[in-house]
């Protein structure tokens, strides 16, 4: 008899013990909602989350406020930056590392303390000032990469903030839609319960932290109620939220992580979650069936493979990482995933203003392929060894075993002999900011880790750019090109939208030249809920708003 991996036989053990006690409790006439995510464990929840943006999406925006946020609105319109915890900012025109950021007043974290500019230079301090208090090490690898220019926050009066940077950056009101701002109190009552004999300032810190997370506090629409590590997390209605808009209607959310997506899909159909993430492909018409309802939509997202530039890598020669463009069937592809994706020949499409005019033309073209891998020295009895870096799960990841087994035969007619270390997502996410030197890569070529598009620094900047390299943000692969570093700096240095959409269309046309991708696919989003799950809207974006949700 085949038994269950040992991690779908716990997360299943977790899910089903849940929906059994949710069934014996006080508030089961709540409004209740319950979510399967393809993470291994419960995001971070101290302010900061971990597990990629599926973090964010689920314990950052819920319970979290930043000074800016994306709009969630609208399932027809781009998702753009709009005013959140700030209701206004400026650069200064004589100095444009310096920006000015109006507060909104009245708002409050849930302990009921206010929120004011000494929360902001407090929260910035918890990742950028070494000497603060509250500084976190844990917190830095999913903030600091994400705004690699902010460096200091000073008080004006107790609703104006002024937010220096290393450099010019025009990026820097999209990049603070990653900094989610935690109550300084409610961590200061944490920190004054470690005991005395605890005197080491960093362990301090990181005791008084580890009880913040079991116990948050933020300004969100949603308040942490329940916290089980690995298991699960339940969050309230916030009824005092700010923002009337997004006053939740729903009760009380149940996050509980699936990594499996036929496990996933057993508990949707079974009745135990009312919504999961990613979908089994082969189950979409029996989910149709059932009367649940599928939702998707096109995101700013590109699921690929980055490569990596070391001397002892295949891909260092642009023929083979162009190669290796040329040989996946794309369309293929999608029919294997039931239609959910999009080939990617970018990471902006034609019609995107960053879009660009590339020479090089991603297609499936094999015979092109294998021509570009015969000049560069291989053939059907010299085939390349490559090693590439992939998890079974996680945000945005789709279906990565089976796209990687795709792409693995795919390449093996362009003269490529393919090998996967697959790791845990979360070790795979915390290892794209160490880079291909380090030991946790294991020697690979490739890492396989799908990445946001939805700002200039995150769709291409943190790729390519010589400063973004490991440990400061996402060049895993140790991309270095004066020529690319130069439209770099012109993109972040021009504060006009038009002038900056025609700087950034020269990046991504000499991005997508240079291949330092294996560009696959952007993805859709795919969620399948319940009927009952009512007001949702699926944005282009990576992000969804639960607190515009009902449940009938």
């Amino acid at each position: 008899m085949k038994t269950l991996p040992p991690l779908r036989r716990l997360a299943l053990a977790c899910l089903f013990g849940a929906g059994a006690s949710l069934a014996g409790m006080a508030h089961a006439q709540e409004k209740t909602l319950r979510i399967a995510m393809t993470a291994g464990d419960i995001p971070r929840t101290s302010g900061q989350p971990d597990q990629g943006y599926e973090g964010n999406r689920f314990t950052g925006i819920p319970m979290y406020d930043a000074l800016t946020q994306w709009d969630l609105s609208s399932a027809t319109k781009p998702s753009v930056v709009i005013p959140d915890l700030a209701v206004s900012w400026a650069v200064n025109e004589a100095d444009k590392t310096k920006w000015t950021f109006k507060l909104r007043p009245g708002v409050v974290f849930h302990d009921g303390t206010p929120f004011n500019a000494d929360a902001v230079v407090w929260n910035v301090g918890k990742v950028l000032d070494k000497e603060a208090a509250q500084y976190d090490p844990a917190q830095i690898g999913v903030t600091a990469s994400r705004m690699p220019t902010l460096r200091t926050a000073r008080k004006i009066d107790d609703l104006t903030v002024e937010l220096t940077t290393s450099e010019p950056d025009s990026f820097l009101p999209i990049n603070l839609t990653n900094l989610f701002m935690a109550s300084p109190a409610h961590w200061a009552k944490k920190l004054a319960a470690v005991p005395a004999a605890t005197t080491d300032k960093a362990e301090r810190s990181k005791q008084a932290w580890a009880a913040f997370a079991a116990d948050a506090s933020g300004t969100g629409p949603f308040k942490q109620a329940k916290f089980v590590p690995r298991e699960r997390l339940e969050m309230v209605k916030n009824p005092a939220y700010w923002d009337a808009a997004r006053r939740p209607k729903i009760d009380r959310v149940v996050l509980l992580p699936l990594p499996e997506a036929s496990a996933r899909t057993a508990a949707l159909m079974s009745g135990q979650v009312d919504w999961i993430e990613a979908p089994s492909p082969d189950a979409l018409d029996a989910i149709k069936a059932r009367g649940f309802k599928l939702y998707s939509n096109l995101q700013p997202h590109l699921w690929p493979w980055q490569f990596s530039l070391l001397p002892d890598s295949p891909f260092k020669d642009k023929k083979v990482r162009q190669a290796a463009n040329l040989c996946v069937n794309r369309e293929a592809m999608k029919e294997l995933l039931g239609g959910l994706m999009v080939g990617a020949t970018g990471i902006a499409e034609p019609g995107d203003p960053w879009r660009g005019n590339p020479t090089f033309q991603i297609k499936h073209d094999v015979p092109a392929g294998q021509k570009l891998m015969q000049e560069a020295g291989y053939s059907a009895a010299k085939p390349v060894k490559v090693k590439v870096q992939t998890s079974a799960s996680g945000s945005g990841q789709m279906q990565p075993l089976p796209m990687n087994e795709f792409i693995q035969q795919s390449l093996k007619d362009c003269y490529f002999d393919v090998q996967f270390d697959v790791v845990e997502w979360n070790t795979l996410f915390s290892g794209w900011r160490l880079g291909a030197k380090d030991p946790g890569a294991h020697g690979a070529h490739a890492t396989n880790i799908s990445a946001a598009t939805m700002d200039p620094f995150f769709a291409m900047v943190r790729f390519v750019s010589t400063k973004a390299q490991p440990p400061v943000a996402n060049n895993w692969g140790y991309y270095s090109d004066p020529a690319m570093d130069a439209l770099v700096d012109k993109a972040r240095t021009t504060f006009d939208e038009k002038q900056r959409d025609a700087a950034l269309a020269a990046l991504h046309t000499r991005i997508v030249d240079e291949a330092p991708f294996l560009f696959v696919a952007h993805d859709v989003g795919p969620r399948a809920m319940s009927a009952k799950v009512k007001g949702v809207v699926q944005p282009k974006s990576w992000f969804i708003d639960i607190a515009t949700m009902d449940l009938n």
